[in-house]
C-alpha cells in the first residue's frame, strides 16, 4: 500500500497481472536478477485479478497487510481488460491506494493520458531487452515504494529504461 514511509524493496509484495506467460517469466527472471527477495504473485486475466484482490477484501475488510505493495497491470487481457480493472480498483476504498504500474506493449498517447487521468501511477512500455526490463522494473519499484500519497506529475508518468 502507498504510505508516507519508505518500503524496503526486499519486503515487497508484487502482483503482476499479465496474460502473456513469456512476459511473466521474463518479469520473474528480471526480478530475481535484481537480487530482491520480493514476493511475486501472478494472475493471467482481469477476472482472476479482481477475484484475487476481492479475496483479501472479503477475508478481512479492514486489513491491508496482504494486499500487494504494487500492481503491474497489463492492459490487453482476456475476460476483463486492464483498463476496466484499473477503474474498478480505483473505485474501491480498500484498494484505491495500491500503486498501479501499467505494463503494456503499446504506447498510444491518448490511452496513456486516459490511464493517467483514471488513476494509474506509472506507465511502462514493455522493453524488448532483458537488461532494460530489469532497469525499468527497479525504477518503478523505487518510485512506487518511496512516493507519498501525492500523484506523480504527468511528465513523470511514463517510465523509460535508460538502456
Amino acid at each position: 500500500m502507498v504510505t508516507d514511509e519508505f518500503i524496503n524493496l526486499n519486503q515487497l509484495s508484487i502482483l503482476l497481472a499479465d496474460d502473456d506467460y513469456d512476459d511473466c517469466i521474463f518479469f520473474k527472471e528480471a526480478l530475481a536478477e535484481l537480487s530482491l527477495s520480493a514476493k511475486l504473485s501472478t494472475v493471467h486475466d482481469g477476472e482472476k485479478l479482481m477475484d484475487w484482490l476481492s479475496t483479501f477484501s472479503i477475508l478481512n475488510p479492514e486489513a491491508t497487510d496482504n494486499l500487494p505493495h504494487v500492481l503491474f497491470l497489463d492492459l490487453n487481457m482476456p475476460r476483463q481488460s486492464g483498463f476496466d480493472c484499473l477503474i474498478k480498483i480505483k473505485q474501491m476504498e480498500r484498494l484505491k491506494n495500491i500503486p498501479i504500474v501499467i505494463f503494456s506493449t503499446s504506447l498510444d498517447m491518448d490511452v496513456v493520458d486516459l490511464l493517467y487521468n483514471s488513476g494509474a501511477d506509472y506507465y511502462i512500455c514493455k522493453p524488448s531487452e532483458f537488461s532494460a526490463l530489469k532497469s525499468i522494473i527497479l525504477e518503478a519499484l523505487n518510485r512506487t515504494c518511496t512516493h507519498t500519497l501525492t500523484k506523480s506529475k504527468r511528465e513523470q508518468f511514463i517510465l523509460q529504461s535508460q538502456h
